[in-house]
């Protein structure tokens, strides 16, 4: 039975991701960019909507892809990230700009395909792994034990009782961590990667392909490869091999190849980078429009072999972006311009969107700051004037130089703490209050000085 006939998988309360549910999803770690979110939203819905209508209209169904246009730092990649994760969707990102024309030397567009089943593939196995990983610890534990334990040297009856009662002792202290400085030998499967990895370079897509089947000839006949390691990395190693026996491969690889032809979503950043610039006839616009040329078929729909058979692109969600400050998306060609139907234009960020980005994300800076700083005892306090004047001098920055959006907070932030993550450990179990002043003695001089500001910021 084909992976293309199988039931859609299960997704994370996929019903329940209403647009307005996704939005607000989005907004705990994006700020801003409403228009950005709802297109987002629309499409990842449609994708749920597609599964619920008869089979012989699903097909005809296309995704809705979508052109991101706006400055960088300004939320793009970062929607199009948060997304795959609403639905546990195998997610790839990818450089235009990355890939040449058949042809030429460089990365092709059907490695896009290549890697996002990979993805895919790893998705679910991990989800499959983590299914079975009582029944591997279990049966990893019994074999930890056996190198732990020697076998006795005493009459069967008496060292079987004996042996028992060691090892429950034995088990008792593994449980309890005090076994972690041991060392003990242990056959490991070598699975051949290293060899594979060399070849797979990029540009060399092809032949990390071809090394693929010829390296799935020769599986049935991998020896074991002693090694030694300290008793958790034994664990661990031992409970990945025990889970990979529990767990059905052909099963996992049909279910990603489901997932990435009807769930994958490739994020094209700097789409820009490829497109013609108004200036057609030039060698450099040949190899662009070239490039166009080779993913228009991926983005229209076909079918890429990969060693894990073939993946059709047909329903593969598209999500493009670009700063299209040079050229604009009507310098695409008319056939790829055509399979964008919807295009969003994102806000570049203002003073108050920086003072937004430092405090109501879940993952705001302002926290990462404390929580990294917290496990040498240091505890911030960010005082409110402190966030006000990180954002100002963000924007002053921007204005002055290259504007790099919100990635520009990471460099001052980085700046204004260097000093005191460099003592931290000398520091523990103080308060260091991040006041305005404390910002300014340590940023206003810099970002000032536009030409030293240039190299530190």
């Amino acid at each position: 039975m084909s992976s293309r006939n199988a039931p859609p998988p299960p997704t994370r309360d996929a019903r329940l991701l209403t647009p307005r549910v996704i939005v607000e999803e989005l907004d705990r770690y994006v700020v801003g960019q409403k228009a950005a979110k709802r297109a987002v939203a629309i499409a990842l819905r449609n994708r749920w909507r597609r599964q619920q209508v008869p089979s012989d209209l699903r097909d005809e169904i296309a995704p809705k892809n979508i052109i991101m246009i706006g400055p960088t730092g300004v939320g793009k990649t970062e929607i199009a990230r948060r997304l795959a994760r609403l639905t546990a969707a195998p997610f790839l990102k990818v450089e235009a700009s990355k890939f040449t024309e058949v042809g030429y030397v460089g990365r092709d567009v059907d490695s896009i395909v290549r890697d996002l089943t990979e993805i895919a593939i790893k998705l679910v196995k991990d989800e499959e792994q983590q299914k079975v990983r009582t029944r591997a610890q279990e049966a990893a534990e019994e074999r930890l034990l056996d190198l732990l334990l020697p076998r006795p040297g005493k009459p069967a009856e008496s060292a079987a009782t004996e042996g028992q009662a060691t090892r429950e002792r034995l088990r008792t202290l593994l449980k309890e961590g005090k076994l972690d400085d041991r060392e003990v030998e242990l056959d490991v499967s070598d699975t051949g990667q290293g060899m594979l990895e060399v070849f797979s370079a990029p540009g060399m897509d092809q032949i990390g392909f071809d090394m693929g089947k010829i390296q799935s000839m020769f599986q049935g006949r991998q020896q074991p490869r002693r090694r030694k390691a300290k008793v958790p990395q034994a664990m661990e190693l031992l409970i990945g091999e025990e889970a990979g026996k529990l767990i059905d491969m052909d099963k996992v690889i049909a279910e990603a190849i489901f997932r990435a032809e009807n769930s994958g979503i490739v994020f094209l950043d700097e789409i820009d980078k490829i497109a013609g610039g108004g200036k057609q006839g030039g060698g450099a616009d040949v190899s662009r429009e070239g490039v166009q040329r080779d993913l228009l078929p991926i983005v229209e729909g076909s079918a890429v072999t990969t060693k894990y058979g073939v993946v059709r692109t047909d329903h593969v969600l598209f999500i493009a972006a670009g700063a299209f400050h040079v050229a604009r998306p009507s310098d695409l060609i008319p056939e790829l311009q055509g399979r964008f139907p919807i295009r969003v234009e994102l806000e570049a960020l203002s003073n108050e969107d920086f003072v937004r980005i430092l405090t109501e994300p879940e993952n705001a800076l302002t926290r990462q700051y404390e929580a990294l700083l917290a496990t040498e005892g240091v505890k911030i306090e960010w005082h409110e004037d402190a966030v006000v004047e990180l954002a100002r001098l963000a924007t002053r920055a921007n204005e002055r130089l290259e504007n790099i959006g919100a990635r520009r907070l990471h460099t001052i932030l980085e700046r204004l703490l260097d000093e005191l993550s460099f003592e931290a450990p000398h520091l523990s179990g103080t308060t260091v209050p991040i006041t305005a002043s404390y910002v300014r003695e340590r940023l206003e001089g810099i970002v000032e000085n536009e030409d030293l500001s240039r190299y530190i910021l």
